[in-house]
Formats: structure tokens, C-alpha cells, sequence
């Protein structure tokens, strides 16, 4: 008796037109996220195309968003390997319908429209909320550093800035004469020829700018000489913002008077700002820095995120420096506005963080709305408290998570974000950021955090079916 198998005859034609609906079974992911985005408040995408149906057609856009949704959740970031998966995917296929956009319109579709997809992360926590997933019990702050789409050797300072302009600029001019010769080259076809103290003013002043900056979401050029020259405007504006910080604190030293009216002590040391920039910008992305990660110093950025017990993200957003020192209040302010968008109007039982998030302003703010804050003074490489850090609040805090409770409390930390982190890095294989500039990143980051909530969403429905 011959083998028994099932028949493989590629040459047989469908006897009738295939239908999508028996490609994948019902729990399949893509179904799960044509669904999530069907009830999904997409207007901004719509906004950026014309209302009078004029032009060429494009792909709607609620089938490309799907297919970005998915495909980054199952960790195909690169448009050219989306453009792949809508002809070797099944999956893929379904989403979009057996429609193969190629990855140029991909990669268009998502600088255009990098702000909408930011935005998708509150979309996601809303469904979130609704699925009660939404919680907000213990909460935990952490960053992660991510390395950017930049060559840590391409960090540049001020001079070498200033040199490399006018070395293009002079390649620039033999490369125009050798090409138009005595002509400008702009000429048109012949067809057509017709308070606290210093440091604490320079480190705010500091933090505005970078705040200011982060509200811009300025594009990084594509040629050299404009990345260039967008380098040396950055060193200049931080070194105008330093000399205006400084002029202000000396001001207020020279006329300023405390609550009793007295006049301020003795003045301060005298400080000088250097005469021209002496930081450094990378070519690469001007806007990255070098920050210190696990594994030693790496050129890129510091990417924040909230999570709460059911390893949801409440809040991401990606900051340039590479303490976590200051960034304990913005986070949580972002997770409550998230939360509020949401629908979730409860605010968290306690928030927990590493002690590189220690800053008592900071921390006695959140606590003024009745948000108890766990943060070590200390971090865990030290054996005894950093010098100066005793008493007050630092033996108070101490003593809190010394007890039972505390330190139930925060052992939690690690079980919460940690595992997020892991999963994203290790088992996503998210390292590295594929686009440049501020802006660009975090619409990665928040897209890749909406992902995450996403795939829990699904398990949670898988569970519960």
C-alpha cells in the first residue's frame, strides 16, 4: 500500500474567488487589531488629504494603520520588510486586503503623519481602560537608554563645527564652479528665462530649552551642510540660554530680598561663561547625547515609561539627558493626563522608583496631591548613604522602606517595569531607533508602547473568551 499524504498540486486554481475570512482563524491577532483600529478615532490621519477627491487615490489610511499596528507588534519595524510581509504574510494580506503598498509609501505615510501616530498610544489606553486593564494601584517610573540612528564617532564640538562648515562650504563652491563655471547656477531653463542658587538657574534654564525643543519637534536635515549648520545653532542657543540664565542670577543676587525684606548674603563667586560654546553635538542626530546605559555609554536617548500592575504602559515619552534626575514629576504628570484621556479619573496609591529619580521638590509636589512616593536615597551599588544624605527626609524615607509594607511595596518596581523593558528589547528586538531627531523617536517610542498595550489587550481578551 503506497504512502498516505495529503495532496500538494500547485498548479490547481481556486474553483471559486477565495474569501480572507477562512485565511486566519477567529483569535488571530490581525482581527483583533482590524477591530481595535475600526473603533479608533483616526480624523487625524483623514485631516491631511483632500476633501474633493482630486489627485491620484491613496490607501486608506485606517488599512495602513492597521498594518503598521501589526506588524510592529510583531516586531517588523523596516518598511521594506512590511512591504515584504503584505506579499509572504497571510496575516499581512488580510490587513491589507491583498493591496501590497511599497515600503517608499510606508515610510511616507509615517513621517507624515508621525504626530497621529504618537497620538495612537492614547487610543490604545483608552481601549485599555475599557478592558478595566487600566489600574492604578502601584505605579512604577523607569528609563530604559536606547541607542540612536547615529555614529557616536560623528560628536562633534564647536570648532570642528565651525571648520567642517566652511571646509563644505568651500567644497560646495568648487564643485558649483566646476559644473555652471562663470554662471550662478540659479538661473532658469533658456525655455523659461524671462532662584536657586547658580547652578540650580543654568540647570532650569537648561531644562526650558530642552522642553522647548522637545515642543518644536523640528525635523532633522537629510545633507550634511544643513545638519551642520543646525549643529552649531544648537551650541549657540544653549550658550545664549546659560549667559541669560546667568545674567539673571545675578541680578537677582544684586537687588533681590528675602520674606523679611533683608537683602541677600554675601555675593556668590564670581562666574563667567565661556566666550563661544564648548559642548559637543552629534552629526549624526544632533539632537541625541551620549547617555550612560547598562552596558556602558552609548549615543542615543533616555526613553521613559509608566507602567502599572498589569504591566500596561500608562505613559512613554523620550527625554535627552541621561540621569533620570528630574524627570520623577513630568512622567507622572503625563501618566495622570493619559490616564484623564483615557476616562480614568482615580489617581495612583504610590509611586515607586529607582533612587537615580530622587529629587525632594519634586517628590513632596506629588505627595501634596496625596500620591505617596517610594524612592530610595540611595542606589543599590552603595553600602552606606551618600555623604551629606542623612537625616530628615533621606533617614525618613529610609525608614519606610525599611519596614515591611515599604519594602513590600517597592520590590514591586522591578517586577513591573523590568519585565517591559526585557521584552521590548529582548524579545522585540527594539535597541536601536530607526529615525532621527527628537520628535521622530518618540512617535517610535509612543508607537511602540501602543504596541505593547496592544498585544495585552489581546491576551487579556484571549484569557477571558
Amino acid at each position: 500500500m503506497a504512502q498516505n499524504f495529503l495532496t500538494c498540486d500547485r498548479e490547481q486554481s481556486f474553483l471559486l474567488p477565495p474569501d480572507l475570512r477562512d485565511w486566519l482563524p477567529e483569535d488571530h491577532l490581525a482581527w483583533f487589531v482590524i477591530d481595535a483600529v475600526g473603533v479608533m478615532d483616526l480624523s487625524g490621519f483623514y485631516a491631511g488629504y483632500r476633501e474633493d477627491g482630486l489627485g491620484r487615490a491613496a490607501y486608506e489610511p485606517s488599512m495602513v494603520v492597521a498594518l503598521i499596528l501589526y506588524c510592529w507588534s510583531r516586531g517588523m519595524r523596516s518598511s521594506r520588510r512590511i512591504e515584504r510581509a503584505c506579499m509572504e504574510d497571510v496575516a499581512c494580506r488580510v490587513i491589507a486586503a491583498n493591496q501590497r503598498p511599497d515600503h517608499a509609501t510606508i515610510a511616507r505615510f509615517i513621517e507624515r503623519h508621525k504626530g497621529a501616530l504618537a497620538d495612537l498610544f492614547g487610543e490604545v489606553l483608552v481601549l485599555c481602560a475599557d478592558a478595566g486593564l487600566a489600574t492604578v494601584g502601584v505605579v512604577a517610573i523607569d528609563g530604559t537608554k536606547v541607542a540612536a540612528n547615529a555614529n557616536r564617532d560623528r560628536t562633534l564640538s564647536y570648532e570642528q563645527i565651525a571648520q567642517a562648515i566652511v571646509e563644505e562650504a568651500i567644497a560646495t563652491d568648487a564643485a558649483e564652479d566646476a559644473e555652471f563655471g562663470d554662471r550662478r547656477g540659479d538661473e532658469l531653463p533658456e525655455a523659461v528665462a524671462t532662584r536657586q542658587g547658580r547652578r540650580g538657574w543654568l540647570r532650569d534654564a537648561a531644562q526650558r530649552l530642552e522642553r522647548e525643543r522637545a515642543e518644536r519637534g523640528e525635523e532633522i536635515p537629510r545633507s550634511r551642510g544643513k545638519r551642520l549648520v543646525k549643529a552649531k545653532a544648537q551650541l549657540e542657543e544653549e550658550l545664549a540660554v546659560e549667559q541669560q540664565a546667568n545674567r539673571a542670577y545675578e541680578t537677582y543676587r544684586a537687588h533681590g530680598r528675602m520674606k523679611n525684606g533683608r537683602r541677600l548674603g554675601a555675593p556668590p563667586k564670581p562666574y563667567a561663561p565661556p566666550a563661544q560654546p564648548d559642548g559637543k553635538v552629534n552629526l549624526s542626530d544632533p539632537d541625541s547625547k551620549l547617555v550612560h546605559g547598562m552596558r556602558g555609554w552609548v549615543q542615543g536617548y533616555n526613553a521613559q515609561a509608566v507602567c502599572n500592575e498589569q504591566h500596561l504602559i500608562l505613559a512613554a515619552e523620550v527625554m535627552t539627558a541621561s540621569p533620570d534626575f528630574g524627570h520623577l514629576e513630568p512622567m507622572f504628570n503625563t501618566a495622570q493626563a493619559e490616564l484623564a484621556g483615557a476616562g480614568v479619573s482615580e489617581s495612583p496609591e504610590v509611586v515607586v522608583a529607582d533612587a537615580g529619580y530622587w529629587h525632594l521638590e519634586q517628590m513632596n509636589n506629588i505627595t501634596g496631591k496625596g500620591v505617596p512616593v517610594l524612592i530610595p536615597p540611595d542606589s543599590t551599588r552603595r553600602k552606606d548613604a551618600r555623604p551629606g544624605w542623612t537625616g530628615g527626609a533621606y533617614a525618613f524615607m529610609r525608614s519606610v522602606l525599611a519596614g515591611e509594607r515599604g519594602k513590600a511595596l517597592y520590590r514591586q518596581r522591578a517586577q513591573l517595569v523590568e519585565p517591559i523593558f526585557g521584552d521590548t528589547k529582548h524579545n522585540r528586538g527594539f535597541t536601536r531607533f530607526a529615525r532621527r531627531g527628537r520628535a521622530a523617536v518618540r512617535t517610535e517610542w509612543r508607537l511602540l508602547a501602543a504596541t505593547h498595550n496592544l498585544l495585552k489587550l489581546h491576551q487579556h481578551f484571549a484569557a477571558t473568551a
